[in-house]
């Protein structure tokens, strides 16, 4: 880790370099107090191509927009960062990372991660830091910290885990159905790895400059005891009882009539008395769980919502489902394709260009919360979702060799009221054994809570969007019956300790098992049949030398056989053929085209060819397409033959019997030995 040599206009910057991998963190602050809302936090990470040895490909030939992987990392370093800014600091603050050289062997999100949260560290920016990440994962039941990409492909775990000294800030990941247990001592080796980063780091404190003077939100002691006096009581009956939209009209419309008692006499402090406003509320829901128990909408902490799930609703998407949790609806459809339908991905990592078979897509209408937006293209969000639930349900698919098909999952959000990440997971599951998947085990997945006021402490089930807005944490836990798949956790707190991670991983496990057994009721196993309309897709293994004879010269062969059969056929470097088609007849026909082309000779088959060319001492027959074999006159009848031609000639089909293969690769064919002797 550097600073002090590059970019030195920013507040504060750093260049982390691991093995050959090279980032550039850079922070810059407003010296203005925002007017929005929110803290605005910005994020960018960008993966220039230059720093692989690659140009970027398409027409235009530089970086456009974020790639998926780079959208996935900006969340991850705003999650860690944005809990520890301090309350009331609303000066923009950006943080910029650029990825300059990347070694093939190290993934450069997590050194990001570090680059970022050093360069804050180092900066005049205030913050409540510092903290470091790591990405843990588990090989041979061993933990490795920071894994390589080649130790990443033999690795049952991938999680990234940013904290401070005494606990943990942010939690992102995967697993092969890791037990609680597992996850539990994963975070564990982490945080000793975060431990040994900040240790190194800290002797650039000696770096940093004064921190910034900023101003707080001055506090109108009379206008918080007038709004206060005129709405606590009222609001802790206003946030109770019915469903989401009246809890919030009586909430707007507590705050409505507060803000117009008040307009005459503080005319310009709308902005002032609604934050004042939302901090009653927030502080009303929060005492409510604490002191007895009960959630806003009658709950206990460790009821799960009623569930509806539902199976088959789309009569022409290939397999669907809708799963209704209180008020979060997902409506979730999946597609079978072919590796036609495969999507290509250009990174700067080792793999380079590569391709994808199973996508998961979750798209947010505003129309989910009642709300009027404008539609701006897919948000970070969506992708960040989406990411979650694909990385869910990856796990429990079938091997592309056993079942080679593109699958592609859309989850259309219906209703949020909290947690539509988790429905889309449990509605994706189901969606996939309506299709016919085979896939390992039904997964679903729960939304945990927290409200942490001094040493009170309580653990919310399946979270409602109050609770996550109002609350210190969003833990998304999802798996099947066996064990974890998929992991992330956002806190508005500074850190959690490991005896709430344990407690709220065993209260996750509980409501995913309710959830898994609801979700049985609907459909406990994967259908037999693929749906009708989805294109059934046959495999064969061809040797690499028969590509050539397959594809034929200039594509004829295998352009032949399509136009034949009306099935698509797709072969792979290795030798790997997969024929598709709707409806099984074409495939078939294909297939046997295929294996025809492809066969190699066997010594005692019969074939039947055609007579390519007659000789004085026999004929040559093609047994199969492009083997030839010679039927010596000999071989031709019992009796004697005199000349070739008196039997066969050319353009004959033959029925010959295979004898011999000589160590040069020629054929002794017998038309004789399948006459009957006189």
């Amino acid at each position: 880790m550097e600073t002090g040599r590059l970019a030195k206009q920013a507040a504060g910057s750093v260049l982390l370099q691991f093995g050959d991998t090279v980032v550039l963190a850079a922070v810059t602050v407003s010296s203005n107090r925002s007017h929005l809302p929110f803290f605005p936090l910005t994020v960018e990470y960008k993966e220039k191509t230059y720093a692989a040895g690659k140009i970027p490909g398409g027409f235009i030939k530089r970086e456009g927009r974020p790639s998926e992987k780079e959208i996935l990392t900006c969340r991850v370093i705003d999650r860690s960062l944005r809990p520890l800014f301090p309350d009331g600091f609303k000066n923009e603050v950006q943080v910029f990372i650029t990825v300059l050289s990347a070694d093939q062997e190290n993934d450069a999100d997590v050194l990001a991660l570090n680059a970022a949260t050093t360069a804050l560290r180092v900066s005049k920016v205030p913050w409540n830091g510092p903290i470091a990440g790591v990405r843990v994962g588990r090989i041979n039941d061993m933990w490795v910290l920071n894994p390589t990409f080649e130790q990443l492909e033999y690795s049952t775990v991938d999680m990234i885990v940013s904290g401070s000294q005494d606990s943990i800030v942010m939690v992102e990941g995967g697993a092969l159905e890791a037990s609680e247990a597992e996850i539990l001592e994963g975070l564990k080796v982490a945080h000793k790895g975060i431990k040994e980063i900040l240790d190194f780091a800290s002797v650039l404190d000696e770096s940093r400059p004064p921190t910034m003077e900023w101003l707080a939100p001055d506090i109108d002691e009379a206008l918080v005891a007038k709004v206060r006096g005129m709405a606590e009581k009222k609001m802790a009956a206003a946030i109770n009882g019915g469903d989401k939209a009246g809890r919030g009209a009586a909430v707007t419309s507590l705050k409505s009539k507060v803000q117009e008692a008040l307009a005459d006499d503080y005319p310009e402090g709308g902005r002032e008395i609604g934050g004042i406003l939302h901090d009653i509320e927030a502080e009303a829901m929060r005492a409510q769980v604490l002191d007895s128990g009960e959630r806003i909408d009658g709950r206990d902490l460790d009821t799960v919502r009623p569930i509806t799930p539902e199976v088959g609703v789309l009569p022409r998407a290939h397999g669907s489902s809708v799963f209704t949790r209180g008020e979060t609806q997902a409506l979730v459809a999946v597609t079978l394709g072919t590796a036609d339908d495969e999507q290509r991905i250009d990174s700067i990592d080792v793999s380079g260009e590569t391709t994808k078979s199973f996508m998961l897509h979750y798209n947010f209408p505003p129309f989910c919360t009642g709300e009027v937006r404008m539609i701006r293209g897919t948000s970070r969000r969506e992708v960040g979702h989406g990411a979650l639930a694909e990385r869910a349900l990856q796990p429990v698919l079938p091997a592309y060799d056993d079942f080679p098909y593109t699958l592609r999952i859309v989850s259309e959000i219906l209703e949020s009221n909290g947690s539509s990440s988790m429905a889309t997971v449990c509605a994706g599951s189901l969606s996939l054994m309506d299709a016919g998947v085979p896939i390992k085990a039904a997964v679903a997945g729960v939304a945990m809570g927290l409200i942490q006021e001094g040493d009170k402490t309580a653990i919310l089930t399946d979270i409602l969007g109050t609770e996550d807005h109002l609350g210190d944490m969003d833990f998304k836990v999802a798996g099947t019956s066996a064990g974890i798949t998929s992991i992330q956790m956002d806190i508005k707190i500074e850190g959690l300790d490991m005896k709430i991670l344990k407690s709220a991983l065993a209260k996750a496990k509980t409501g995913r098992t309710h959830i898994l057994k609801e979700m049985g009721k609907a459909l406990k196993k994967p259908r037999e049949d693929l749906s009708a309309y989805a294109p059934r897709i046959l495999s064969i293994q061809i040797k690499p030398a028969k590509i050539g004879d397959l594809i034929g010269p200039k594509g004829k062969t295998i352009r032949g056989i399509q136009e034949q059969t009306g099935a698509k056929i797709n072969v792979n470097d290795d030798g790997l053929v997969t024929i598709s088609s709707v409806g099984g007849e074409g495939g078939e026909r294909a297939l046997e085209m295929v294996q025809a082309l492809s066969a190699e000779p066997e010594v005692g088959t019969i074939y039947t060819g055609a007579v390519k060319s007659t000789t004085a001492f026999g004929a040559f027959i093609e047994i199969l397409p492009g083997v030839e074999g010679l039927l010596h006159i000999s071989e031709l009848q019992h009796a004697r033959t005199e000349k070739t031609e008196d039997v066969v000639k050319k353009g004959d089909l033959v029925q010959v019997k295979l004898l011999e293969v000589d160590d040069r690769g020629r054929m002794k064919l017998s038309r004789k030995a399948l006459l009957p002797k006189e």
